[in-house]
């Protein structure tokens, strides 16, 4: 063996020794643990970091609630939303109802439970389709640049200056159907067209890095096309933070669809939704209160809970703000 081959087989025997002479004690290199010599991921260092934050398990708790609420709302109540009776007007808490009745005699707490799946639906979906318009536009203009950066970063900016909630009442004042699905497709749509905007520069921002990264380099060496390293190489890389933007976003949707019936434009009968809810208790606020707290808890939780989740979730995958 050559005095060179001996001093590199040296190098490797304490290398895999560590600074403390043990074999397999863990490393320190550039601020990440290692641990016989493999590195963590940043996926194993944001879950580390977010199971020690307590408002990721609340967070996370009240999002499971509500998705459970939604799916089985049977399960939390056994009474009809529907089932209202005259008689009952503004009857306060019982054992049948536990926040009472509206001014229709339905019970508040099932209509609160029962609204729950409109206003995940509206968001789910909304946000679902915005990642999908976002992914395609962020992904072109951060890979190609140049003049398809030009042209696709002007649309954001052009979308990304009209107001929401006043662009939704326009466009959705041109739907006069009133099947609850032609209203639920047409909110969804109208949310998602409106609201790509931020996710798309999230993700056009994190194609930007990646694509001077080496295993993009590499793959171009060995002959891989444009569609293949967007498709495998590029794409994993700009999922997650979108993912996160789009958390955040859904309870945003949530919000404004909940506004939206409020205002008299978003969903209507039959459907129940926490803005009709919210419309009708305040009409009659003065008779009682209790119909119009119940579903504004709901949607204040709901919202609340998505966006601190998508703010933990920021936090741990985003080293800076660690």
């Amino acid at each position: 063996m050559s005095d060179f081959e001996t001093v590199a087989a040296s190098e490797n025997q304490a290398a895999r020794r560590g600074p403390s002479g043990e074999p397999g004690a863990p490393n320190q290199v550039g601020g990440t643990s290692t641990l016989a010599g493999k590195p963590r991921s940043l996926a194993g260092d944001a879950w580390r970091d977010l199971r020690r934050k307590p408002i990721f398990w609340i967070s996370l708790a009240l999002v499971l609630l509500f998705t459970a609420m939604a799916a089985l709302p049977g399960l939390f109540t056994s009474n009809d939303p529907a089932d209202c009776v005259l008689a009952r007007q503004h009857a306060g808490p019982s054992a049948g109802a536990i926040f009472g009745y509206d001014f229709q005699g339905c019970d508040t707490y099932a209509r609160a439970v029962y609204g729950t799946r409109a206003s995940l639906l509206v968001g789910a979906l909304s946000a679902l389709l915005t990642g999908a318009i976002a992914l395609v536009v962020g992904m072109l203009a951060g890979f190609f640049g140049r003049w398809v950066d030009a042209v696709l970063s002007r649309v954001i900016d052009i979308v990304l200056g009209i107001p929401l909630l006043l662009a939704a009442i326009v466009l959705l004042k041109r739907v006069t159907s009133d099947s609850s699905t032609v209203r639920i497709a047409a909110i969804i749509f109208v949310l998602a067209v409106l609201g790509w905007t931020t996710a798309a520069r999230v993700v056009r921002s994190s194609v930007i890095t990646a694509k001077e990264q080496d295993y993009v380099a590499a793959a171009r060496m060995l002959g891989a096309g444009n569609g293949r390293i967007m498709w495998r190489h590029i794409l994993p890389n700009a999922l997650a933070p979108a993912v996160v933007v789009l958390t955040i976003a859904l309870g945003s949707f949530i919000a404004a669809e909940a506004t939206l019936s409020f205002l008299g434009i978003g969903l209507k009968d039959p459907t129940i939704s926490w803005g009709q809810d919210i419309d009708t208790g305040r009409v009659h606020m003065r008779e009682s209160a209790i119909p119009l707290l119940v579903p504004s808890t709901f949607l204040a939780l709901t919202v609340l809970a998505f966006i601190m989740l998508g703010d933990a979730i920021r936090d741990a995958f985003d080293p800076k703000l660690r």
